[in-house]
Formats: structure tokens, sequence, C-alpha cells
């Protein structure tokens, strides 16, 4: 497959360079997925899809264009490359576009090495069925478990091929394997849900099903008669499962384009202290058995293991060439893109320090609060970092939990928050995110 997909980023090449263009890179991506739900024993839906999508970016001379297709007939390039052309010429200039110097690319690496790709054989759909139906099970053994709303399991795997006509052509593979279940307790308006899933690249490395159902239905029971929690100024702690979202909304914010729009709150941060002094947050695109690994960036350029924020301070933005250029600074070799879409900077793996506390050490210290285990909306002030989203989880007295609370709105400065976090040390280090619990203190709570 991936000599075939090389031949294909090639073939566009040249039919660019024949239309005119006076650079190019091209991009072709061929998947397949499988996919297996079941409800009450019974297999509810299979889906199976196999594609592939070719993309083509020209550039004329300081105006790009892109297009895209599922159709790799030699003439269908053809013309995807004169439609191409013909929208470049439309295109209004930008002196930030262009590709790669060839001396910036990468040269050498070592996909094996990285693990993205499982070689066993595809599993098959009873095998998938199978995994679900047990995960079902389990879970409706628990004593307090109404229904399953849904148990599923799916596989997929793809391969990537990217070259340009600075030079450039690589290509890797990925699979992933994957199984959850969405457990209910009670009944009417007195129901609570909650769910586990988990997704690997290797089948070996997945949790058994009854683990993932049992799971499931352990955290849906806890949910049991949950109620509003008091209103106040209260410390929070985020679980494991939830955390990374709130060091997401912190990568967001030194994204470049959120930096060259203006429209970030960490816009004149660079150099700032941004999180506490003991913490740091690595990007390492190279881990192994890692989803978002990557050897090379949408962009061609040589991905590294890189400091996003050191020690608390903030390093230094996400870029890809683009970017880069606006903002008078080199690329991280951060570009990722799509068949359809250009390149835009986003980053792969990354690492929160953790701290040499537990979850329950956590719980202990911040005595009366709450523990958050699941967040809904969002409602992110991306210039001002004013923070509000609603929560549900466990409110804590004398560091012990004791009841479930849904339906309240945790409020705060993203800024302020993340400058007092306390991390645990319960982060999973298989996740593309490792990031523990975080506990944040004096945030405001809406409740009762």
């Amino acid at each position: 497959m991936s000599d075939k997909l090389e031949k294909l980023t090639s073939a566009l090449l040249d039919a660019a360079q024949k239309a005119g263009a006076e650079a190019a890179d091209a991009l072709a991506v061929a998947g397949s997925s499988l996919s297996i739900d079941v409800r009450n024993g019974a297999l509810e839906q299979a889906e199976r899809s196999e594609s592939t999508d070719i993309g083509l970016r020209v550039l004329v001379g300081t105006r790009q264009a892109m297009v895209s297709a599922s159709d790799t007939r030699p003439e269908t390039m053809a013309e995807m490359a004169v439609r191409a052309v013909a929208m470049a010429l439309e295109a209004p200039e930008d002196d930030t576009v262009g590709l790669a110097d060839p001396a910036q690319l990468a040269q050498h690496w070592d996909v094996d090495a990285l693990e993205m790709y499982d070689p066993s054989e595809e599993p098959a759909p009873a095998a998938l069925e199978d995994d679900a139906r047990r995960a079902e099970a389990a879970a409706l053994a628990v004593k307090g478990i109404s229904q399953v709303q849904s148990a599923g399991a799916g596989y997929g795997r793809q391969n990537i091929h990217l070259a340009a006509s600075n030079g450039f052509s690589g290509g890797y593979s990925r699979s992933s394997r994957g199984l959850s279940c969405v457990a209910i307790t009670g009944t009417g308006s007195d129901m609570e849900r909650d769910y586990y899933g988990d997704s690997r690249i290797f089948q070996n490395d997945l949790p058994d099903a009854e683990f993932i159902g049992l799971t499931a239905a352990e955290r849906t029971v806890e949910r049991s008669g949950a109620r509003k929690p008091k209103t106040g100024a209260y410390p929070v702690l985020f679980d494991e499962r939830i955390s990374s979202s709130l060091i997401g909304h912190l990568l967001s914010a030194a994204n470049g384009s959120s930096i060259a729009r203006g429209s970030s709150w960490l816009r004149d941060a660079l150099g700032d202290a941004v999180l506490p002094d003991h913490l740091s947050l690595i990007e390492d695109p190279h881990r192994v058995r890692v989803s978002g690994s990557r050897p090379f960036d949408g962009e061609g350029l040589p991905t590294a293991k890189r400091a996003i924020v050191e020690n608390g301070v903030l390093t230094g933005w996400t870029l890809d060439l683009g970017t880069g250029r606006k903002l008078g600074m080199k690329s991280t070799a951060n570009a990722a893109r799509g068949t359809s879409s250009p390149p835009s900077p986003s980053v792969s793996n990354v690492s929160l320090t953790q701290g040499d506390q537990s979850r329950a050490d956590l719980l202990a210290e911040m005595g009366t609060g709450l523990l958050v285990t699941s967040m809904i909306g969002s409602s992110i002030n991306s210039t001002t970092g004013d923070y509000s989203r609603g929560a549900s989880g466990f409110w804590v007295e004398g560091g012990e939990i004791k009841y479930p609370v849904n339906e309240c709105t945790i409020a705060g400065n993203l800024r302020d928050m993340l400058r007092r976090i306390v991390p645990a040390n319960d982060a999973r280090l298989h996740l593309s995110r490792v990031v523990p619990s975080l506990l944040v203190e004096g945030l405001t709570l809406a409740g009762e």
C-alpha cells in the first residue's frame, strides 16, 4: 500500500507541474475502519469503511490553493491540478506561504522504532462483537445498573504518504484498537450515566472487555443520587480523566495561529511564568506505542522533543512554517494537515510533570470542595482566559467523598488557575496527553 500511495503523490506532483504550478505538495491517505455496537446482548450496528483520499496544494508565487478527491484515476488527478492552479491564480497573495527549504527537511527516521502500527491481522467482526457483548454483560452484572446505553468495539488502520516538489517524500502507517461502554443507573429523572473506554495501537495492550464494562458500571453506580453542590468559592480537584482539558486550553492559547491573530490570552506571555515553577510541559512526538507520535510533520520537517513550558516558564509557541514566518520565528515542526486543508500548527504527545502525591492525598489536602469527573459545555474567552464550564462529580468534606453532584458550574480565569495547579501522580502513561489529576484552589462554584 505504501508504494501505491507514493506513486499517487508523485503523479499529483507531476500533474501540478504540467498545469503550471511553481511548487506543490501532495498527500495520499488510505485507511479502513470497522466498528461494532451491541445492545441488550444483540448486535445493534456494524460499520465498515475503506477509502483512499488524495490532496494537492499548489503554489503560484505567493498564492496557494488546495483540492482533494477520493478518485485516483490519472484523468482526475490531471483535472485536480488544473483546477488548483486556476484557484491559486485567483487567491489573495500571502508572503508567508511556501514549502520548506530542502535543508530543513527530515532526512532519516525510523518508523518501526515508534511502533505506531500493529502488524497482526485485522480482528474479525465476530471478535469485536464478542468484546462488546462481554463489556456489556460485565456492566449489567453490577448491582444498580438499570441498562447499558452502548457497548462498542472498533479497529482502524491508516497509511499516509506525503511528497513535495522540494524533494521530500515519506510515509508511515497507524493502527488503533478500541473498546468502550456507557452504563446507566436509575430511571426517569433520576437516571445517571458514566462510561469507560480505552484505545491502544496494539491489540495486546488493550484491557480486557470485562474490565471496561466493570469500570463503566462502577463509575455509574457511584453517581446514583447526585445533587447540586454548594455555591461559593472552593478548591476543585480535576480528576485525571478530564484534567487534560485544562492543559488543552494552555496548548490552544500557545498555538501560533492564535498568537498571529492576536486572539490568545497568552499573546504577551512568552518568557513569563504560566505554571508553578517546578512544573514543565514537554512535547515528545517520538514516544513508543503512543497515538500522537510521528517521525515528521505535515510539511516534511523532522519532529523533535521540546519544552513548551520549562520550570513554569512559557518557552515558545507551537508553529508550522506559515505561522512561524508571520511571527518571525522558525517552525517547531508542528504542522498538521489533511487532504483538503493546508498545514496548520498542532501539538503531538505532551506530558505534564507529575507530583509526588496520590489523588487521595490531594483530596485530603483540599478538605472541602469538588472533585470533578466529567464536564459539559464550555464558555472560554480565548482573549482573556475567562473560564466557565458545567461539571459533575463528587462533593468532598474533611478530605473524603460524601455524595455525587451534578448541574453545577465552575468559573475562574485560566491564567490564574494554571499558575496554582497542584498535580497528583496518577497520569496514565500510554495516553498522548499525560496529565495527572490537578488541584486548583479558590474557584467559584454555582450550585444550589
